[in-house]
């Protein structure tokens, strides 16, 4: 399993060293929490596994989001022989599932929705792959998101008609990456990850207005 480590270093959070603090605190307890409440506003915390998922190459991107910053802390393609079985590509696919769900243990699971294919028997085996996705989390007790195409270039571009290649720019932008992740697998299971952060922190957002107006 082909992987690309620590491409971005952490940067330092724009809060007070009184905010910082309880940040830190808040990290080094075991509180199954994703929300950190600081004075009037709200940060969101949380590890993200986007999916891209496939037969032969299930790309995967593992982002930490805090404070609308992220940082990269995963990023590469399980791969898949050709010459196995169906049975022996989909373990290998889960093994590589559950063993960075064991490493990085995220909070969620963003995978993008299967659409129409043409091709009914390449749809099947992403299908096929996808599936395998869905239980490995399933398993470990993650949270999936699931999130059209379009939806994706919505949150990562603003557009969502946007090309691939303008939706890899924005991922390399926003990730502060010194290049485009290859192959495109990889980067399309960043732009997940980059899409459901940005859903979570608008959901968050609605949320902390709602109540602010509940008395």
């Amino acid at each position: 399993m082909g992987s690309i480590r620590n491409l971005v270093p952490a940067r330092q959070s724009d809060v007070s060293v009184r905010q910082r603090s309880r940040i830190a605190e808040w990290r080094e307890s075991k509180l199954d929490k994703s929300i950190l409440l600081i004075g009037e506003w709200r940060e969101v915390q949380m590890i993200i596994l986007g999916v891209d998922p496939g037969f032969a190459i299930t790309g995967y991107g593992i982002v930490e989001y805090a404070g609308n910053k992220f940082r990269v802390l995963d990023v590469g393609v399980i791969s898949t022989e050709a010459g196995l079985a169906l049975s022996g590509r989909l373990l290998a696919i889960s093994e590589g599932l559950d063993d960075l769900i064991g490493r990085y243990k995220p909070d969620a699971m963003a995978v993008e929705e299967l659409f129409f294919n043409t091709n009914v028997k390449t749809a099947i085996k992403v299908g096929h792959g996808r599936g395998v996705a869905l239980l490995a989390a399933a398993k470990a007790g993650i949270n999936v998101y699931e999130y059209t195409p379009l939806q994706v270039k919505q949150a990562v571009v603003g557009y969502g008609r946007a090309k691939k290649e303008q939706v890899q720019q924005m991922v390399k932008l926003l990730l502060h990456l010194e290049k485009i992740p290859k192959p495109d697998d990889a980067a399309d299971a960043l732009a997940i990850a980059i899409c459901h952060a940005h859903s979570s922190g608008s959901i968050n957002r609605l949320n902390l207005k709602v109540n602010a107006g509940n008395p």
